[in-house]
């Protein structure tokens, strides 16, 4: 038998492909020339795209199902109920004050204001004062208050965006990026900003290397790699910037990031790892050094999210406890987000953010050259920013000093490792991997946990609610450190859990049986509709008569 040649094989693919043109004009010819190739194309991306053709497909159906009328109708009903819940809850928590609608006829006076003052500051169901709160609030001294306050004062004016106007708050600020530089290991050429919060450091981070990779790879489509308990401000960049984010599962029982997995997504469009030290659901902190050897070979950025942490976990090891390497002194390691707002306990409203080079830094900022207005630049999102708010993070860093978040760092995680010591003796619940600094995440396989935060709940005790899979925890912080107040929480669980375990498999009621009904929503942006509801809720006043 003659054998088959790779002349033939073109020869009887010519003409079959003659044939198909064959008796066709030319116009016909260059159509399906175009359209094979267009299609072709086209095929290609969809198949290509960093999102899987399954989650696309399924979000697809969700789209169209919402398409009928019945469908929509129904989804439409149950949100409105949802909005309706959501602003009776508004009403009910402000009875008892005046609604402003309209500004004042006449201006109030002094007394009458700080009156008004004190009478919002009233209203609430939790005393985050005497500990009761999971995090929110993370340290509170009248003397520091004191000083604050009057700190504040002095420069709630102020403004950075005119340095030449206001040159000591910024030499403030560029004070408590170097000294947070240097606690998070950073050398000589460690450098950042100072932010409105730990969103906004995050944010920066994944636009400064968005920016980064634009100019030095020409990456037209950026994808980042994060955990899958990342913080959601991630998504929240991603979804700003147009970056795709690829979640990576953790290990579900240590709940630490899976990096061989974060190896096998990084493709050429990659322009970020990122680790969480430690996570904010379960208080875990993948491992930094793994990752920052992967970007190392890789040539990615890595940035270590320790907005949580803060300053507790750059200290957790002088303090006396073990604790893996994970900010500038491990190699590889480009960028740090730390709140000064968390365990700097600054007043609310400062973060940092912090690179190894001022190569990355240098994409953070946004500068407009042709604005007839003049140059513009500015280093962070804002424009005109509060000169106040650093002045006051600025004067808490130098009040406290080194030895005095030190001690504050050891009786955080002393703190927290008695209670999550006592909680892993209560049968029917366990706790989620093991707690690097302040963060004990509890679950229970034996009854629905949000019983039992519901329960705490109703004793006084605000704690954060988890999903996929269920679970609560209790963010320690300066606040329960305060004598007594472990010992009281651990009683109260220990006296919940006894209960429950009385017949465990009742159902969760009341406002926390949301929680799981939300989990078992196949369509996720039904539950981004009531969640807005919930937002929009949050600006309720009254119609004007």
């Amino acid at each position: 038998m003659k054998p088959f040649q790779a002349g033939e094989c073109t020869g009887l693919l010519a003409g079959s492909l003659n044939n198909v043109f064959s008796n066709r004009e030319p116009w016909q010819v260059a159509a399906m020339t175009a359209t094979t190739v267009l299609g072709t194309v086209w095929l290609w991306g969809f198949i290509n795209q960093d999102e899987n053709v399954f989650v696309r497909g399924k979000r697809q159906f969700f789209r169209f199902a919402k398409r009928f009328p019945a469908v929509r109708r129904k989804i439409d009903a149950e949100i409105s109920k949802a909005r309706a819940d959501f602003e009776d809850e508004i009403r009910k928590s402000c009875d008892g004050l005046n609604w402003s609608v309209e500004l004042p006829e006449n201006g109030l006076g002094r007394e009458e204001i700080l009156q008004l003052v004190d009478k919002h500051l009233t209203i609430g169901h939790y005393d985050w004062r005497e500990g009761r709160v999971s995090g929110a609030v993370y340290g509170y001294k009248q003397e520091l208050v004191e000083l604050i306050t009057e700190v504040y004062g002095k420069t709630s004016y102020t403004n950075p965006l005119h340095p030449d106007i206001f040159p000591g708050v910024c030499k403030m600020e560029a004070e408590v990026v170097r000294m947070a530089c240097t606690l998070f290991q950073g050398d000589a050429n460690s450098c950042g900003t100072m932010t409105t919060g730990g969103t906004e450091s995050i944010l920066m981070a994944c636009k400064a290397y968005r920016d980064y990779a634009l100019e030095t790879r020409n990456v037209q489509r950026p994808n980042m790699i994060v955990p899958r308990t990342v913080h959601a401000a991630f998504d929240k960049a991603a979804q700003y910037f147009k970056i795709h984010i690829k979640y990576v599962e953790v290990n579900p029982k240590t709940f630490e990031v899976n990096v061989a997995e974060m190896e096998h997504e990084i493709n050429g469009n990659t322009i970020l790892l990122v680790g969480s030290a430690p996570n904010f659901p379960y208080g875990t902190m993948d491992d930094i050094e793994a990752i920052a050897a992967l970007g190392v070979k890789c040539k990615i950025p890595v940035h270590v999210d320790a907005c949580l942490g803060s300053f507790v976990v750059a200290l957790t090891r002088e303090a006396g406890y073990k604790i893996r390497p994970f900010d500038f002194s491990v190699n590889g390691v480009t960028s740090i987000s730390a709140d000064t707002h968390k365990y700097g306990f600054a007043p609310k409203g400062t973060s940092i953010i912090m690179y190894s080079d001022q190569k990355y830094l240098d994409h953070q900022f946004t500068v407009t050259t042709d604005w007839p207005g003049g140059i513009y630049g500015s280093p962070t999102v804002n424009g005109s920013r509060a000169g106040g708010n650093i002045a006051a993070c600025w004067a808490t860093m130098m009040s406290f000093g080194h030895d005095g978040y030190l001690e504050a760092t050891k009786r955080i995680v002393d703190t927290s490792r008695y209670i999550e010591a006592a909680i892993r003796k209560v049968d029917g619940v366990f706790i989620f991997g093991k707690p690097a600094t302040s963060v004990v995440a509890v679950g229970s396989k034996v009854f629905d946990i949000f019983r039992l935060s519901d329960a705490l709940c109703k004793l006084g005790w605000n704690l954060n609610a988890l999903q996929f899979p269920s679970g609560i925890h209790l963010c320690v912080t300066d606040m329960h450190t305060q004598a007594g107040v472990a010992d009281k929480f651990i009683a109260d669980f220990k006296a919940c859990v006894t209960e429950i375990m009385k017949d465990p498999g009742q159902p969760v009621e009341g406002k926390m049986a949301i929680y799981g009904v939300a989990q078992g929503i196949p369509d996720r942006t039904v539950v981004g509709e009531v969640t807005r509801a919930f937002l929009s809720s949050m600006y309720y006043t009254p119609a004007r008569k």
